[in-house]
C-alpha cells in the first residue's frame, strides 16, 4: 500500500472527503458539546492543521487534528485537568482574539476502520508533529485518550497510565506510539471531556437501559458513567494522559 500525506490547506479539495471518513468513535464521544462546537471549524478555519493519507488509489485512509493555542500566556502556563475540551476553547479563543500561539494541541488521530493496524496512527502522529515543526512551533501536547483503558473502567487513570511493560514503554498500545515517537508523560487530565444527557439519549447511544442510579460500565467508556435518572441525567467525565512531544 502506496500512501501520501497532505494537509487541507495544501488540498483543500479533499476537505469533504476527510471529513466524510468512517471512524470507530463509540456514539457517545462525538455527543461532547465542546468537540460539537469546535471540531468542525479546524478543518474550515485551520486547515494547516489537518493532515490526511490517502492510497494510491485516492482513498483516504486516515487523518489528523491538531490545533495552535497559547499555553504559556498569563492565566496559562499549565496543561489544564479539562484536558481536550479546554485546550479547544482556548485555541478558538486565541484565534477570535488574534493571540499568538506557541503550543501545538493534537485533537484527534482517526484511521479508518478497515485500515486499522497497519501503523497509520503512528504515520500521522508522525505527520502532526513534523506540520508543527514546518510552522515552527516547539512543541505539541496531546490529551491523549488510552485506547485500551475501557477494558479496565475501574482502574483510576493515574494507575493506569503509569503502568509499564518490562521494555520501560507503557502498557497501552496508544500511549506506547507517542512514547516512541518521543513523547514523555505529564499528567492526567481527569476532566478532559464531558458528555451530559437524558437517559433515553444514553440508552440510544448504548442499548443499555440506564434506568437505575448508580455507576454504569459502557462499552468503549475509560470509566464509568453517572446515572441519576430521577434528575434526568447520565454524565460521563473522560480523563485523559497529558503526553508533550518536544520538536
Amino acid at each position: 500500500m502506496e500512501l501520501k500525506t497532505w494537509s487541507l490547506a495544501d488540498r483543500p479539495d479533499r476537505t469533504e472527503a476527510v471529513l466524510a471518513m468512517a471512524d470507530s468513535w463509540p456514539e457517545f464521544v462525538v455527543n461532547d458539546l465542546v468537540g460539537n462546537a469546535h471540531y468542525p471549524r479546524i478543518a474550515a478555519e485551520l486547515p494547516q492543521f489537518v493532515q490526511f493519507a490517502e492510497d494510491e488509489h485516492g482513498e483516504i485512509l486516515a487523518h489528523a487534528h491538531s490545533v495552535p493555542f497559547a499555553l504559556h500566556t498569563e492565566g496559562r502556563g499549565e496543561l489544564p485537568a479539562r484536558g481536550w475540551d479546554e485546550m479547544l476553547g482556548w485555541a478558538f479563543s486565541d484565534l477570535r482574539h488574534a493571540v499568538d500561539p506557541d503550543t501545538v494541541g493534537a485533537v484527534s488521530v482517526v484511521v479508518a476502520p478497515h485500515a486499522q493496524g497497519h501503523g497509520l496512527s503512528a504515520l500521522m502522529l508522525a505527520a502532526m508533529r513534523a506540520n508543527a515543526g514546518r510552522l515552527g512551533f516547539r512543541e505539541v501536547v496531546a490529551p491523549v485518550r488510552p485506547s485500551a483503558k475501557h477494558l479496565e473502567p475501574r482502574t483510576p487513570m493515574a494507575r493506569y497510565a503509569r503502568r509499564l511493560r518490562p521494555d520501560g514503554l507503557p502498557h497501552d498500545p496508544w500511549l506506547r506510539v507517542h512514547a516512541r515517537a518521543g513523547a514523555t508523560f505529564h499528567s492526567v487530565a481527569p476532566a478532559s471531556m464531558t458528555v451530559v444527557a437524558p437517559p433515553a439519549d444514553w440508552r440510544r447511544w448504548t442499548g443499555l437501559p440506564f434506568d437505575t442510579a448508580g455507576e454504569i460500565e459502557v462499552p468503549g467508556a475509560l470509566v464509568p458513567v453517572r446515572c441519576e435518572p430521577e434528575r434526568g441525567y447520565a454524565v460521563y467525565v473522560e480523563p485523559n494522559v497529558w503526553m508533550r512531544h518536544s520538536l
